[in-house]
């Protein structure tokens, strides 16, 4: 039975309830890198199975590992029992994004915690709002915020549980999750390996965004050292593998018509699609993405649709668990370019 349908750039299939993640590995008795690895090989078209702390043999020596070091906010404030606010992504002119998640409040603000009022500017979709805080946002969700939890995680956790082994730059209001298995222990091997890694940052909003809509801008640096990183390595024959998403849309925003990676900081808007295509990035590795969302275009660029769609079918034929606290997926091409 095919459990992926491709409609142009679309992708869906049905996600069995029981593969939804509700909780860390860790919770369930098993170390961040032992979750499982599902690895495909575009040339070829295997799809095999490892478990993460596979990576660093799965990799080669002279590859260079992006990945990105934002760290994850406290970005849920409740408000009441009926309201809940998500801090998503701020903006160039000082506002932020929000998402309201419950009762749509019927004025321009809201009521915070510790007599602080939120400002609703205008609405950008069904849920997000341009909004102003009364105070500075960050050093407010550090005292009084909680990670965003969705219904499919059954009990709350701390903030350390959303952060990855590289955060180093607070912004991004959920974690760039395929980072999350890494620990010292596999980081310690790919060095040790030949494998070289390099950051970037992009602060990524909310992800609950509806079916089929495209990601909203983000910040991002590529600063210099990565970007020269990236380039000596495609010139020597060597592999860009993307620790995530966010990763392959700063690179390929920061990308020249030439193939050349520039430092770049700022705000993205670039979506990847095959239609776009893919530049500067061979390999990515990536979280199990939900039906219909944008990401699977992008993962679409990298593999094509009937690989994907082999993927897809594989991992749930095979009970791989999906969301921030699930398995993952690297994709690679069949050997160095």
């Amino acid at each position: 039975m095919t459990l992926i349908s491709t409609q142009g750039v679309t992708v869906d299939f049905a996600l069995p309830g029981e593969l939804e993640a509700h909780d860390p590995p860790e919770a369930r008795g098993i170390a961040r890198d032992a979750v499982r690895l599902l690895v495909s090989r575009r040339a070829s078209g295997s799809v095999t199975h490892h478990r993460f702390a596979d990576l660093p043999g799965l990799l080669l020596p002279g590859d260079l590992l992006v990945v990105n070091n934002t760290g994850t906010l406290p970005a849920a404030i409740r408000v009441s029992a009926e309201l809940t606010v998500h801090f998503s992504t701020p903006l160039p002119d000082g506002a932020w994004l929000v998402e309201l998640r419950g009762a749509t409040p019927r004025t321009g603000s809201v009521a915070l915690p510790a007599g602080v009022v939120l400002t609703l500017c205008e609405p950008v979709s069904a849920r997000l709002w341009r909004a102003r805080l009364s105070v500075a946002v960050v050093p407010y969700l550090l005292k009084y915020g909680a990670p965003i939890r969705y219904s499919y995680v059954t009990q709350p956790w701390d903030i350390s549980s959303y952060q990855t082994v590289f955060a180093r730059v607070p912004g991004s209001a959920e974690m760039p999750s395929a980072s999350r298995p890494f620990t010292a222990a596999v980081v310690t091997e790919l060095v040790a390996r030949g494998v070289l890694i390099a950051p970037l940052t992009l602060h990524t909003g909310v992800a609950s965004l509806e079916a089929d809509e495209d990601p909203y801008p983000e910040p991002f640096d590529v600063p210099p050292a990565t970007a020269r990183y990236v380039n000596y390595v495609r010139s020597s024959g060597g592999r860009v593998i993307a620790a995530g998403t966010t990763v392959v849309r700063a690179l390929e925003t920061a990308a020249g018509a030439d193939g050349q990676v520039r430092p770049a900081a700022g705000w993205t808007s670039h979506v990847v699609t095959p239609e776009t295509g893919v530049r500067v990035v061979d390999g990515l590795l990536t979280g199990l993405h939900e039906p219909r969302s944008s990401h699977l275009r992008m993962l679409a660029a990298f593999a094509g649709s009937a690989l994907l769609s082999a993927c897809y079918e594989e991992a749930i034929r095979s009970g791989y668990l999906w969301h921030e606290f699930g398995d993952v997926h690297l994709l690679l091409p069949l050997r160095p370019r």
